[in-house]
């Protein structure tokens, strides 16, 4: 049986929640990077710590690990493109400025909301839609996109366009993902489900490092805290996105996760000592009222 919703605020703070410990996934990616890991080996040790932690969780609840043959078939599916969002994220951010790669990334709450009305599993309400363009417009202050403030980094053209191509495809596959996960898996024990879809990704990211000769480990004893870090927090925050989903309801929801950015902006200013500009400081307070504006809109009958 599926499990029933949950409170649109409860579901908010939930995914606010979320975001913040993705946002601290991000901060210590970036210092796992800095000291010598790389996108591949991010990709495979998360994913696959990800899956033993879930693995560990399934044991200990006793959890069948058995799924149906279409749905698995299924799963795999959307495991790929979860493989897609990640790697292509990752390679937007080391081709551009991290927060023109995450302000288009973010874009993909309304592309699940254009995704849902098209498929016919629903439609954000007027006010999600006001909601999200106001939160994408508060992204774009908050992450300095258009360097009004000066701190924008800017790269040569070919690699500036080909970054935004991929985080684009990131954030469609992301989309995507999270419509089909509540549209085929909805049934499917979250735990399960998560800890199918981590399996993939490990695998698809082992082959991709693998084939292409890309894995670098940390160098000392900074990166390895790190990338244990990472892998500790994204198992977490991705664990718990997938066990939740489909009792938050994807469309309306889904922009809440646009405090990723912010929340990464605020901690690193607290823990690497990044400074925010007052721009970036209002376009922080313009996310925050949009997600009050989504949590408040009420869904379309």
């Amino acid at each position: 049986m599926t499990a029933p919703a949950l409170p649109r605020w409860l579901g908010a703070a939930l995914l606010l929640l979320i975001a913040t410990t993705f946002a601290s996934n991000h901060v210590a990616a970036r210092v796992a990077f800095d000291h010598g890991a790389n996108v591949a080996t991010a990709v495979a040790v998360r994913s696959s710590g990800a899956a033993l932690f879930v693995l560990a969780l399934l044991r200990a609840a006793k959890v069948p690990l058995r799924m149906a043959r279409p749905t698995l078939a299924r799963a795999l599916g959307i495991g790929a493109l979860l493989s897609v969002q990640s790697l292509c994220l990752y390679s937007a951010v080391a081709r551009i400025p991290v927060a023109l790669a995450l302000l288009v990334f973010n874009t993909f709450p309304m592309m699940l909301g254009l995704l849902a009305w098209a498929t016919g599993t629903g439609r954000p309400g007027p006010r999600a839609f006001v909601a999200m363009a106001l939160a994408l417009s508060g992204l774009a202050l908050a992450l300095d996109a258009f360097g009004w403030s000066g701190n924008t980094a800017r790269g040569a053209r070919g690699e500036m366009a080909s970054g935004v191509v991929l985080a684009a495809i990131a954030a469609l596959a992301f989309a995507t993902v999270l419509l089909l996960t509540t549209r085929w898996l909805g049934d499917t024990d979250g735990r399960l489900r998560s800890f199918v879809l981590m399996i993939v990704v490990a695998s698809v990211a082992l082959v991709a490092g693998k084939t292409s000769g890309d894995f670098a480990w940390p160098r000392d004893a900074t990166g390895w805290v790190a990338l244990a870090l990472l892998t500790l927090l994204y198992s977490s925050a991705i664990t718990a996105l997938f066990v939740l989903l489909p009792r938050l309801g994807a469309v309306n929801n889904a922009a809440v996760m646009n405090f990723e950015p912010i929340a990464a902006l605020l901690l690193g200013w607290v823990l690497l000592d990044q400074t925010m500009a007052p721009l970036q400081l209002l376009g922080a307070g313009i996310v925050v009222c949009a997600i009050v504006l989504l949590v408040t809109a009420r869904s379309p009958k």
